[in-house]
């Protein structure tokens, strides 16, 4: 009768909790009509749980002399797309399920993209669970430290060093994805991608613009707390820059919203699933450094 009980208080707790959701979505949608909110797989979670879970506070470290790379003065069009490429350079939308593993995702998406444009041929989709399960690559400066640790998170250049250090990283077929922390089981004849380097990325946003166009799509940290019911439109919402994911810069562009205004906005691959946001992807406000998007971005190079 206890554990009777007990589940009918969880389940008494969740639709409370699925409730409250909805009248959020709600107000959400009634005070921002430019970006669409909706009911996702994360609606029974509060908004800490839905933070315990899929994010992980990062501790951006940055080197005060730490290269960084600068556009390199083009003229860039008006919109921009990586997955219009002829030759994919993005693959496919992945879900790093409930793990804080976004650091993961976001580094294999640049080095697709990266790899894929240097050899000239498709990308390869790369191993997330290789970088979960093997890299505890630090990065200190100043009495500052921070160090991959799979699940509990990490950060894309300590991820880059590994891959350099460990002369390459595995394919996602030969080294799948489970979305909790093993063992290491990499395989140095399933290569995938080899780099030889990176470097921080400029944190004006046209300089970003022209580096994703002659580079190749970005690894970018933001503050995602507020993207959990985000469903479509561009998201414009306030929200801070205390950077707690990783994500995938592949584009930008301007839309004309519901009240006829153009609203810059950048495209951005997520690791949350193709049921979420926009098949996978999320718009985010260009321009005024919305989410911190614009704080932390780096690449490899190959």
């Amino acid at each position: 009768m206890e554990s009777l009980s007990l589940m009918l208080r969880l389940k008494e707790k969740k639709f409370q909790t699925f409730s409250q959701n909805v009248e959020k979505i709600k107000s959400l949608n009634d005070k921002y009509p430019r970006t669409k909110f909706n009911i996702n797989k994360f609606a029974l979670l509060t908004q800490e749980e839905f933070k315990a879970k899929y994010l992980s506070p990062m501790t951006p470290i940055r080197p005060a002399h730490a290269p960084e790379m600068s556009g390199s003065g083009i003229d860039i069009p008006d919109s921009f797309d990586w997955r219009d490429n002829k030759v994919p350079v993005v693959t496919g939308v992945k879900d790093q399920g409930a793990c804080g593993s976004c650091w993961a995702f976001s580094t294999t998406g640049n080095i697709e993209g990266q790899y894929a444009l240097a050899m000239k041929t498709a990308a390869v989709s790369l191993s997330e669970q290789n970088l979960v399960d093997c890299d505890h690559h630090c990065m200190t400066y100043q009495k500052q430290k921070a160090c991959d640790a799979g699940c509990d998170g990490g950060l894309p250049p300590n991820a880059y060093a590994y891959v350099i250090d460990n002369k390459g990283i595995d394919t996602e077929d030969s080294y799948s994805y489970d979305g909790y922390d093993e063992t290491c089981k990499y395989k140095a004849d399933s290569i995938g991608a080899k780099i030889s380097n990176w470097t921080f990325v400029s944190k004006d946003e046209g300089q970003m613009a022209q580096v994703l166009i002659s580079q190749g799509p970005l690894s970018v940290a933001v503050e995602a707390d507020m993207w959990q019911f985000y469903f479509g439109g561009v998201f414009y919402l306030p929200c801070g820059t205390s950077l707690d994911h990783a994500v995938l810069l592949v584009g930008y562009g301007t839309e004309t919203d519901v009240f006829l205004q153009e609203m810059p906005f950048w495209t951005v691959k997520n690791s949350w699933g193709t049921d979420w946001g926009s098949s996978g992807y999320i718009f985010v406000e260009r321009g005024n450094g919305k989410c911190g998007i614009n704080t932390y971005v780096t690449t490899s190079l190959v």
